[in-house]
């Protein structure tokens, strides 16, 4: 058997690398398809009234049972206050009017679980400090 050139071995890693292009370029190509399908369906799924109105509906759940756990166990209102806001605001969310890019909608949510996600740190702070004392 004849032993390879170095011009040889350099076209056989071209060759290689080509292959290795070629393949990346199949497997990008199928997966762009099917994650442009599957975002166009999540897309349509997450921006569903019915999702946010059942998130709104497991938040005001959990924020009435811990809020309530709290004011009973360290009677501090500011973490109450500022889950009701936090509420307040994500519900205000559903109700207005939704423009091209949900611009008021997206912020009064956001906005809304910030508030909401602060006031439930500092019920759990206070019920922490009312536990240690």
């Amino acid at each position: 058997m004849a032993q390879r050139s170095s011009s040889d071995a350099g076209a056989h890693r071209l060759d290689r690398w080509a292959i290795w292009l070629s393949a990346a370029c199949v497997v990008h190509c199928l997966a762009t398809t099917v994650a442009l399908a599957l975002l166009s369906t999540a897309g349509g799924l997450l921006g569903s009234p019915l999702i946010h109105e059942a998130g709104l509906v497991m938040a005001l759940a959990l924020g009435v049972f811990a809020f309530g756990r709290g004011a009973v166990r360290h009677r501090r209102p500011l973490p109450i206050v500022l889950g009701a806001t936090g509420l307040a605001l994500m519900a205000s969310a559903l109700v207005v009017a939704h423009g091209a890019h949900h611009l008021a909608e997206t912020a009064l949510t956001v906005a809304g679980v910030a508030v909401l996600a602060l006031g439930h740190a500092l019920n759990r702070h206070s019920h922490a400090r009312a536990v240690d004392r």
